[in-house]
């Protein structure tokens, strides 16, 4: 296998990931970046954000607590040598639905982990953005099996990720809302290897 070839010869650079980048922006107000994932920063009070600000908070499969720890995704991050973060813009425009389009933008990065697993990066794993929107509504308060278990991740913020430092060290944009029509960037991971 090509990627086998590479990775035995030390040829495997961030080069590499370029395309896999480029496929999943392209047409999308999006923008990736090759990371190192030493660069993701965890912290446990990411985690109270879900637990004290959020109503989802236990209601869902990606959501906490059924999610890593901020000290289980650290240990996870440190097994990996490279990572692609995600931008995406999602701004408010007339007749376009946010929800629909980060949705969409969620199947095409659960769709790309799968090509790249099947690429030789075995490891790939997508980690998203918020709570989990694939449903109108979970089934886990009903104690039915998630209706997307193929396609559902749990979000950055779940599992301890403090995007907002992620992302400012790793050169995006990056604030809180402070009116609902304002363009909202969304931040998703790609852990590669």
């Amino acid at each position: 296998m090509e990627y086998w070839r590479k990775r035995r010869s030390g040829l495997m650079r961030d080069v590499d990931l370029r395309e896999y980048c480029d496929r999943i922006t392209k047409g999308r107000r999006a923008e990736a970046r090759v990371i190192h994932p030493g660069s993701v920063i965890t912290a446990h009070w990411v985690r109270l954000k879900c637990q004290f600000g959020c109503t989802r908070y236990g209601k869902g499969y990606c959501c906490p607590p059924d999610t890593p720890t901020p000290d289980e995704m650290k240990k996870v991050l440190s097994s990996y040598q490279r990572a692609i973060l995600f931008h995406l813009e999602l701004a408010r425009i007339p007749g376009e639905s946010r929800k629909k389009n980060f949705v969409s933008f969620v199947h095409a990065l659960v769709s790309l982990e799968g090509e790249m697993f099947k690429s030789g990066y075995y490891r790939a794993l997508a980690i998203l953005a918020g709570p989990c929107e694939l449903c109108e509504e979970c089934s886990k308060p009903k104690g039915e099996p998630c209706k997307f278990g193929q396609r559902a991740r749990p979000s950055m913020e779940a599992c301890g990720i403090d995007v907002y430092a992620t992302a400012r060290g790793n050169g995006f944009p990056v604030q809180p809302l402070r009116e609902k029509g304002e363009t909202q960037n969304d931040y998703c991971l790609l852990l590669v290897d």
